[in-house]
């Protein structure tokens, strides 16, 4: 029996190594290899050329493919995995976000006016202060700002500050009068100007509303800072281990921006770019769809979204929010607006994906996509469920059967879980339902949405293990999924989300050599603490790009 297993081993071994003479640049050796691939799951050594993986296996099997000139490194015995898949990420907008705006994740209400007082001490009067990742329920006063609160920051400056979600904003007057916008405005379609207990405006906007802030995108944002905002981004996520990124709202800029980058040496993740509704008819006409690019920057799914925010409480539900009765949440944009964009984008093969959060927006963007395929017929279309957060069993089963691809916020309920209050503890085992996604045989995948959420894969690791918040409050017990299906969520899936499973999402031969060396096994520790397991390299294309 033994020497029955002694040969199937090796012949397992020899599957993994390369069918052609090719002399590796690079050997990794007494790693423990976690690899995504079921023909070779677990290995201790990867030889990688050119930047891709040309043999898996034995330490003694790599080493011997060694040749003058191949360098060897030894991993001393630290977990490896394969590059992490970021499927929804906002990386363009983020990075310029960074370089130019007042980072407002901070912990009271204080402290967010002295960060963008003391931006506004040195801008000239009139020019717009932004602001970006303000959370309402992360400060002590777990409120909303006010005007009130904004005008006392500056009366000479506009300013924006936007929720972390992404789906509201907060203004000052002057903002307000920038923008053309008085008392007696009414709510736009999708969206909503919030007003105070007196019937003044607040300085919240909503959704749809929330596009007054465009006036603060006045800045001459230069193709040189467009670049820059990439550059800043992907070294962040690099760190984090992130190797590719879905940028879930892009635009032909970003896409530029992308390629300037990479052809400066900047780029540290391959990104599939979504591009937003609003740019179809000009890729079209210029005879762009998915797919088109290359393994570093590709054009992904066309975008819209159908629905309001998790992060801020807007999503469209079909029962309202704890302690709001008549509050279901907003649609941003209904059927009659998404059918003839999903249309147009289908008919000119693109693969199409929709932000939707609550069941009812779920619904109705299934709804679309079968018809779709009723009518215009088209195989393995891989819709997307952008973030497809609230669920039940027969949208389950309506997601099976388009073949959609789900993806959820991967570490919301670690991250976030002081929102799940106003879900409610019911709700919540059906919100981000991985356990049922994966036993339904749905390849979901993880999605940080950052700024939103954080992008720190060990965080969404957490996250989607133990169900269990930063404050060790478990929301959604049921949804619990183990490392391992966590892992592949976290690579596998996101690879298959882009139409790019034979190119990345495991350790195989032939593919790309993304990777990730880990500081400690995450298999080792409590799962609740693999937040706190640091990267210790990250590799793209056979070249580290990050080192700690």
């Amino acid at each position: 029996m033994s020497t029955r297993r002694g040969f199937v081993g090796q012949m397992a071994a020899l599957t993994a190594l390369p069918t052609w003479r090719e002399i590796p640049e690079l050997i990794l050796v007494n790693g423990d290899i976690l690899t995504q691939d079921a023909a070779t799951p677990r290995a201790k050594a990867i030889a990688i050329a050119r930047g891709r993986i040309i043999a898996v296996g034995s330490n003694a099997d790599i080493r011997a493919l060694a040749r003058p000139g191949t360098r060897t490194m030894d991993l001393g015995g630290k977990v490896v995995i394969p590059g992490v898949i970021d499927a929804h990420n906002h990386p363009a907008g983020a990075g310029l976000q960074h370089l130019f705006s007042v980072d407002c994740d901070l912990r009271s209400v204080g402290a967010i006016q002295a960060a963008l007082r003391e931006r506004s001490a040195k801008t000239p009067p009139g020019e717009w202060i932004q602001g970006f990742k303000y959370d309402d329920t992360k400060t002590a006063e777990r409120r909303f700002l006010t005007r009130g609160d904004l005008d006392a920051v500056s009366t000479t400056h506009p300013i924006y500050v936007q929720h972390r979600g992404g789906h509201t904003g907060y203004v000052n007057s002057l903002a307000y009068e920038r923008a053309g916008i008085t008392e007696s405005v009414a709510d736009p379609v999708g969206g909503r100007f919030e007003r105070d207990a007196a019937g003044r405006l607040s300085g919240r906007v909503t959704e749809a509303a929330a596009g007054m802030g465009g006036d603060a995108d006045k800045r001459v944002t230069t193709r040189a800072d467009q670049q820059a905002g990439v550059a800043e981004i992907s070294r962040r996520l690099a760190a984090a281990g992130v190797t590719s990124v879905t940028d879930a709202y892009g635009s032909p800029d970003d896409l530029r921006a992308y390629q300037d980058a990479r052809d400066a040496g900047q780029l540290h993740t391959r990104v599939y770019c979504h591009i937003g509704y609003m740019h179809l008819d000009r890729m079209i006409e210029a005879g762009v769809r998915t797919g088109l690019g290359d393994e570093w920057v590709k054009v992904g799914a066309v975008k819209s979204t159908a629905d309001g925010s998790i992060s801020e409480r807007t999503a469209r539900l079909a029962e309202p929010y704890v302690g709001r009765p008549s509050d279901f949440g907003i649609t941003v944009m209904d059927a009659d607006v998404l059918w003839p964009i999903f249309q147009k984008a289908h008919k000119a093969g693109w693969q199409i994906g929709t932000h939707t959060n609550g069941e009812v927006a779920i619904d109705a963007v299934a709804a679309l996509y079968e018809r779709l395929q009723k009518e215009l017929p088209r195989k393995d279309p891989r819709f997307r469920f952008e973030h497809c957060t609230v669920l039940t069993p027969d949208l389950i089963r309506r997601i099976k059967g388009l073949g959609g691809i789900p993806t959820p916020f991967a570490s919301y309920v670690y991250f976030h879980g002081e929102k799940m209050t106003e879900y409610g503890a019911a709700r919540t085992e059906r919100m981000f339902p991985m356990r049922w996604f994966l036993d339904a045989g749905i390849p979901a995948t993880m999605g940080s949405d950052y700024p939103p959420g954080p992008f720190e894969p060990m965080m969404a690791l957490t996250s989607m293990m133990t169900r269990t918040d930063i404050r060790g409050t478990t929301w959604g017990a049921s949804q619990r999924i183990t490392f391992d299906e966590a892992l592949k969520v976290l690579t596998v899936n996101g690879a298959y989300a882009s139409f790019e499973e034979h190119l990345k999402g495991s350790l195989a031969v032939g593919k790309v050599a993304d990777l990730v060396v880990l500081a400690r096994d995450p298999r080792t520790v409590p799962a609740i603490e693999i937040v706190n397991v640091k990267i210790e390299r990250t590799m793209v294309g056979g070249r580290w790009v990050y080192e700690a």
